[in-house]
């Protein structure tokens, strides 16, 4: 409850800054199309329609369907939660009259999929209460409100994010001294699911892709299943994986790779490439600070490996991560049609990125890393601890 009491209490002063009436979160059977912010507002699922109002002058207010009007109470945050049984449109349109505000930000966006919460019938049903109001010209996105409530980090949200990812760098040494060559790519997985579950955690993301692995050259790269691949030596292996703690996630890469039987110390041109992505990522990180623009900072990056001859990467260089793995809206992306206007977004204090450059050595596999960041006053402060120096596997048999 102490995460929704913060995040609710942030919510009403975000209404001042942004000059917001009243700020609307409409939902139905939350089970199935939940909007993704309602964790920030009550602690589970609603099964019949309900709105859950902020104002301006500070009021907290509900519309709920009877049995679920408990659960919205004990939160202790809300200043009236109204029941229903048949119905909630006469409730709710008493409590606009009462309101009567000015702009009215429901939560739709072409930009941000966070803040894309209102389903189109959902948007239709509340649109039609409102022209029966006289108040449908007031609609405007609340874009701008839900970004902010999800990339201001408060204190409680940060500490665990920190437990995640001190949960994922202990999986990592561990999965370091499991590795070896001969094991398949989905045995690697495996180990890995077994590590979270022993630690009483679940996955970041869908377990099918996490953790993601991937060995050698001609792989898919990313966003894929492990597979029935073994690893070899002489070949890199990149992971991707993270874990949910506390309702909050970690997101990390590391890269190794697998000595040949009687070398001691890497090829030249996988040190060289992997040297490449430890100096993007500190350039990056260096570079990342309140007010820049999130293509400037992708751009130091991404420029950099490509004055060190190597192709630029097919993607951002990082995203936010929080209650969701690719959260906020704010990104530290080129300014490529898909990203639309998230590149352009100012980076703000308390925003959690990753930094997760790439690039392939022929014949070895591709080099990444991810890492973890905070936006500070200062700048960025590392949430994870760097990998500076590539893993090694020794060159021993299953």
């Amino acid at each position: 409850m102490k995460l929704i009491q913060e995040k609710t209490t942030q919510a009403l002063a975000l209404l001042q800054e942004f000059g917001i009436d009243c700020w609307i979160t409409f939902v139905r059977e939350s089970g199935i199309n939940g909007d993704p912010i309602l964790p920030f507002l009550i602690p589970g699922e609603v099964t019949w329609h309900a709105a859950f109002l902020f104002t301006r002058d500070g009021k907290r207010l509900a519309v709920v369907g009877q049995y679920d009007r408990p659960m919205v109470l004990e939160t202790g945050v809300y200043d009236q939660v109204v029941g229903f049984v048949t119905g909630f449109r006469e409730p709710l349109k008493r409590m606009l009259r009462e309101l009567d505000p000015s702009r009215i930000a429901l939560n739709y966006s072409r930009d941000s999929e966070v803040c894309d919460g209102l389903t189109h019938g959902m948007y239709l049903t509340l649109k039609e209460l409102l022209q029966e109001l006289g108040m449908a010209d007031r609609i405007v996105s609340a874009e701008p409100i839900i970004s902010a409530l999800r990339e201001r980090k408060t204190a409680e949200e940060i500490e665990a994010i920190r437990e995640a990812v001190a949960h994922s760098e202990a999986i990592w040494q561990a999965v370091w001294d499991f590795l070896r060559p001969g094991l398949s790519e989905a045995e690697v997985a495996a180990f890995v699911h077994r590590q979270i579950q022993e630690r009483g955690l679940t996955c970041a993301w869908d377990p099918s892709t996490c953790p993601a692995v991937f060995s050698g050259p001609e792989t898919a790269e990313a966003h894929y299943h492990p597979t029935e691949r073994r690893l070899q030596p002489g070949h890199l292996l990149n992971m991707d994986f993270g874990v949910k703690a506390r309702g909050y996630n970690s997101d990390m890469q590391r890269t190794f790779y697998l000595l040949e039987p009687g070398e001691r110390i890497p090829p030249e041109e996988v040190v060289r490439g992997f040297d490449t992505i430890v100096q993007a990522i500190q350039a990056a990180r260096e570079a990342l600070r309140p007010g820049v623009q999130g293509h400037q900072v992708d751009a130091v990056a991404r420029e950099f490996i490509i004055q060190q001859g190597y192709e630029e990467f097919p993607h951002g260089l990082g995203h936010q991560v929080g209650r969701l793995t690719h959260d906020g809206t704010a990104l530290l992306g080129p300014p490529w049609e898909k990203y639309a206007g998230k590149p352009f977004k100012p980076v703000e204090v308390g925003m959690v990125f990753t930094l997760e450059p790439r690039l392939k050595v022929p014949g070895r596999g591709t080099v990444t890393i991810e890492e973890m960041v905070l936006v500070t006053k200062e700048g960025a402060e590392w949430l994870s601890t760097p990998q500076t120096e590539l893993w090694l596997v020794p060159a021993r048999e299953q």
